[in-house]
């Protein structure tokens, strides 16, 4: 059980609410918190928890693109200033795997970054989490699995109804991790008190068409009709890109800090979070 108490930005969205449980003894902290309002949040809070942002799956519109940089950006950059005034020893922010270039396989060491809308945004993030002058470790997520919330939770009707498929020709990597497991590397960086760039993604990405047949065999369902890359364009217009890239990423430094994934095959994510 932790003892320590946790400030967590992002507190109500679907990871957030999986920290709350596993940390009893926290505070939200929401974008409307004045700097004071933080620091005086931040009162005996040992360990720090970024979450900030608007959802990435919506249709951009300008507007949208503004607040998805703002509630990232500016709620990151507050939160920092006040985790340097205050006492907490650890700051966990959050990016995500959108930063590196698609169809390449990346482990952290990669120095080559992705130009598009989200990479760009993904590197601004980075920038304001890094200027926190407390020990800060930054997690690159990737697809985020879990029933209650996430990408899976809005793929489960579909499937269940049998009207699942592979997105286009299926080619294109998912690097993705359950969410059982990116708790545990959240444990796992405090107890460990680590820093750095970790990305938070199984050690096994696979196809989409793979994952594709992975879900419907744990819903012991057909998934034959593919979703055409014209129709996402038309529903999410640009970022419809989200679904449609391909990441092939590693965990290279959590392995070699010695972190253990519970579910490294997507089959044992998926039957766990669905039969389990």
């Amino acid at each position: 059980m932790n003892t320590f108490k946790v400030a967590i930005t992002g507190a109500s969205g679907f990871i957030g609410s999986h920290l709350r449980a596993r940390f009893k003894d926290y505070i939200a902290i929401s974008r409307e918190d004045t700097s004071e309002d933080i620091l005086k949040k931040l009162e005996g809070v040992k360990v720090a928890i970024n979450l900030a942002g608007a959802p990435i799956i919506k249709r951009w519109s300008t507007s949208y693109k503004k607040l998805l940089e703002e509630s990232r950006i500016n709620t990151t950059r507050k939160f920092v200033s006040a985790i340097n005034e205050s006492d907490v020893e650890l700051f966990i922010s959050t990016s995500a795997i959108g930063i590196y270039p698609d169809g390449k396989e990346c482990d952290e060491s990669c120095q080559e970054f992705s130009k598009d809308f989200l990479g760009v945004l993904a590197k601004k993030w980075e920038k304001e989490a890094q200027k926190c002058q407390k020990k800060t470790a930054i997690l690159r997520l990737g697809v985020v699995l879990g029933k209650e919330g996430g990408a899976l939770s809005q793929m489960l009707l579909p499937f269940k109804l049998g009207l699942g498929g592979p997105i286009g020709n299926g080619r294109m990597f998912v690097s993705w991790i359950d969410i059982a497991d990116l708790m545990r590397i959240y444990d796992f960086l405090i107890k460990n008190s680590l820093s750095g760039v970790f990305n938070a993604v199984s050690p096994n990405p696979v196809t989409n068409k793979k994952f594709t047949k992975a879900l419907a065999k744990a819903l012991n369902r057909p998934a034959f009709i593919p979703v055409p890359i014209f129709l996402l364009k038309i529903l999410y217009g640009e970022a419809a890109s989200v679904l449609t890239s391909s990441k092939i990423v590693y965990p290279k430094r959590l392995l070699q800090k010695g972190f253990i994934f519970k579910y490294s095959s997507i089959d044992t994510c998926l039957n766990h979070i669905l039969k389990g």
